[in-house]
């Protein structure tokens, strides 16, 4: 690989040899080096390769900007994220995350904590996301020697969410409230603490999860009503009340009118969560 740029001293950006940009990492690897020469193999650390234009130009400004140990860490969660999550990732979480670590170290020092207000939800909810959250703040401590609160594993698990869900954090924010709203509204109804560790509450949480995304991206099916949402009234009436509750909710409160047929399927889900 040829140098193409040098961004600082521990960063260069090349073209590999299928002709694609890419951003090569490794302490030292930038001084001294010149466009045109060789790419110093032995110092390579890390090579980035984004295939979205835009994102690599954004993730090479964020390089000049900060220090490679806060470049690896970033990587390295990103990494576990990928093997925890077994699936992909937007490429964004490469700006979104490594500038969110910064900017998480940047208020620890300054003695500045600031709560997550969703704490609860998102370990209850993106469990395997929060897992890859502390995995970073251990990280974190391990490399930096900095303790950051539990807090901050909860907004990198959001970070690794709106990445997985190709979401924004305002509407991954928005989509974690309303599951927080509807699991209330089942508790209340029903006068129960769901049992988080079972399967059904998990399928529960993931339905809903997709529903919310349905909302947020206006993606609802036609509220008409069919032979399955007749025959779940039918097997659970309470449940199919409650999800009735539910559908009355989501109209009053955000606007949008969920099937029939989605009201069913949140009867099954009820009713399955009762049991557990």
């Amino acid at each position: 690989m040829k140098v193409q740029k040098v961004i600082n001293n521990n960063i260069v950006s090349s073209i590999d040899d299928n002709g694609v940009e890419v951003v090569v990492m490794g302490r030292g690897l930038g001084y001294k080096t010149k466009e045109g020469m060789d790419v110093p193999e032995s110092k390579v650390e890390k090579i980035f390769r984004l295939d979205n234009e835009d994102v690599m130009d954004r993730f090479k400004t964020l390089l000049f900007k900060l220090p490679p140990e806060q470049i690896q860490i970033s990587t390295e969660i990103i990494q576990y994220a990928n093997q925890v999550l077994n699936k992909p990732l937007n490429q964004n979480i490469y700006i979104t995350l490594t500038d969110h670590v910064n900017f998480a170290i940047e208020r620890f020092q300054e003695n500045m904590v600031f709560i997550t207000p969703l704490l609860r939800e998102v370990k209850s909810y993106y469990r395997e996301e929060y897992m890859v959250g502390e995995f970073g703040i251990a990280l974190i401590n391990k490399k930096l020697g900095i303790k950051l609160p539990v807090d901050e594993a909860a907004s990198m698990a959001l970070h690794v969410v709106n990445a997985e869900y190709n979401t924004v954090m305002r509407d991954t924010m928005h989509i974690t409230q309303l599951i927080r709203q509807v699991v209330g509204i089942v508790e209340e109804r029903f006068a129960i603490n769901p049992n988080e560790r079972s399967h059904n509450y998990d399928r529960f949480i993931t339905h809903l999860k997709f529903l919310a995304q349905k909302i947020y991206t206006n993606d609802l099916l036609d509220p008409e009503e069919s032979e399955f949402s007749q025959m779940i009234s039918q097997m659970y009436p309470e449940e199919y009340v409650c999800g009735k509750n539910i559908q009355s909710f989501i109209q009053e409160e955000y606007g949008h009118q969920i099937s029939e047929e989605e009201v069913a399927y949140l009867a099954v889900h009820i009713k399955r969560i009762c049991l557990s």
